[in-house]
């Protein structure tokens, strides 16, 4: 049966779905195709998607509760769920707070209500993010750790996205996981990311922005990791005893702390280029390190993340030179 895939024309999601393509599952890609970053890029991933046999492409808004229960109607084969799409970017929603507020808590509830009333649902797997653990200062981060101390409004919207989700798997027995991504990087990668910033400010001989003078560091992990963490857990849906709701949290990082330093380091090392750097103070809603501790996705979905950031950064810098032509 196929799969509802969104947000598919997105960095992770597109990543998402050839992976399930290749594994001959058919998917059901769904996307608005926002101007959050340049449209063109969305439609290129897109475009590469349509290509592909087993794949079929709605544009649709999370957030259009009508053009849902519409989806609703029309898609009672499905048997899974993949919910990728979201207004993510910690900096921009103290610039566009609504826009976080349609996406991520009205679309995330749409979702909800379409996996309700899915006869047959296997399973619903969520995309939750590291920025959930805020003021957390305990490293690394534990799925078990405190997150009712968001820094950011986007951090606050993908925690009242698990709460929903945990009240809807306790009401209806929706078999749920959520996954905090940590830092998600690689080809076709979103263009207001460092890793993307860094690459294209390095390659043009442009000045590179470095936050808190450079004394931060971030669990980085390769889209490629990423990707097997999400099919791995879609294959492992929750167990309901009929006491506890079937909703499980897991990390998917690198579990690996890297200092930022070292992250524009292996950068200039795939572009060939030394780094112009421009040391700037913390930004609002930023926290200074992030590190996860992925022992309960190792335990439970076999997750092991495999790549290094040079290597990581130099099959980046190999795209980003190919698609933009530098």
């Amino acid at each position: 049966m196929p799969i509802l895939l969104t947000g598919a024309a997105g960095f992770i999601g597109f990543h998402a779905a050839n992976a399930l393509l290749d594994r001959g599952e058919c998917v059901v890609g769904l996307d608005n195709m926002n101007a959050y970053y340049d449209p063109a890029l969305k439609q290129a991933r897109l475009a590469r998607l349509l290509a592909r046999p087993g794949f079929t492409f709605r544009r649709l808004d999370l957030a259009d509760r009508a053009a849902m229960e519409g989806l609703r109607a029309e898609t009672g084969d499905i048997d899974r769920i993949v919910h990728l799409g979201a207004q993510a970017g910690v900096r921009y929603s103290l610039k566009a707070p609504h826009d976080y507020l349609a996406a991520n808590l009205a679309g995330h509830l749409n979702i909800l209500e379409l996996a309700r009333h899915t006869v047959g649902l296997k399973h619903l797997v969520y995309a939750s993010s590291s920025s959930v653990y805020g003021a957390n200062t305990k490293l690394p981060f534990a799925v078990g750790d405190e997150t009712d101390r968001p820094l950011s409004l986007y951090g606050a919207t993908k925690k009242a996205d698990e709460l929903m989700t945990y009240a809807y798997s306790h009401l209806y027995r929706i078999r749920a996981t959520g996954l905090r991504f940590f830092t998600v990087y690689g080809p076709w990668g979103r263009p207001d990311m460092s890793p993307y910033i860094f690459t294209r400010k390095i390659l043009g001989g442009e000045p590179i922005p470095v936050f808190n003078h450079g004394d931060m560091r971030r669990d980085f992990t390769y889209v490629d990791d990423a990707v097997a963490g999400i099919l791995s857990s879609l294959d492992r849906p929750p167990t309901d005893d009929g006491r506890e709701p079937p909703h499980r949290l897991y990390n998917i990082g690198n579990s690996r702390s890297e200092a930022l330093l070292d992250f524009i380091a292996a950068t200039e090392r795939a572009a060939g280029r030394k780094a112009i750097i421009d040391l700037q103070p913390m930004q609002p809603g930023d926290v200074k390190e992030t590190y996860a501790d992925i022992a309960a996705a190792r335990r439970d979905l076999g997750f092991e993340p495999r790549t290094p950031i040079n290597q990581g950064m130099a099959q980046f810098v190999t795209w980003y030179r190919g698609y933009h032509k530098v």
